[in-house]
């Protein structure tokens, strides 16, 4: 991300689990739930391979996400600081990489199966 004023934290999270950071663009696309921008806690974020234009992110608040169809909609990168300012320091994260946070609490993990089952696990963003 150019002027991306979050990026020396972005960088310091990779550094902290030893990852080479995976650019983002302001111009993808990630799937985000409205219950983010409700407020809902805590935040989770998962990172799936980048396809098209889209970032491979999927954000969702609350303990579990849902299937539906109209769960995740599509919110280019460059709105999830209005969004969701606590999403912003692990988007560099790369496929595989998961986030929680809850007010203080943050817990950052890599999570095979998601990078394992990609196809099946990914729900899909479509153009909004």
């Amino acid at each position: 991300m150019t002027d991306n004023p979050w990026r020396e934290r972005q960088l310091a999270v990779c550094g902290t689990q030893r990852v080479e950071p995976v650019p983002v663009d302001r111009g993808q696309k990630l799937g985000i739930a409205r219950n983010v921008r409700e407020g809902g806690r805590p935040v989770n974020g998962v990172r799936v391979w980048p396809k098209d234009d889209t970032s491979g992110w999927f954000i969702w608040a609350g303990t579990d996400w849902s299937d539906a169809a109209d769960f995740f909609e599509p919110l280019h990168v460059e709105h999830l600081e209005d969004w969701c300012p606590a999403a912003m320091p692990f988007l560099l994260l790369p496929p595989g990489w998961r986030f929680l946070v809850d007010g203080g609490y943050v817990d950052v993990w890599f999570d095979a199966e998601v990078v394992t089952d990609l196809d099946e696990a990914a729900p899909s963003v479509e153009s909004g």
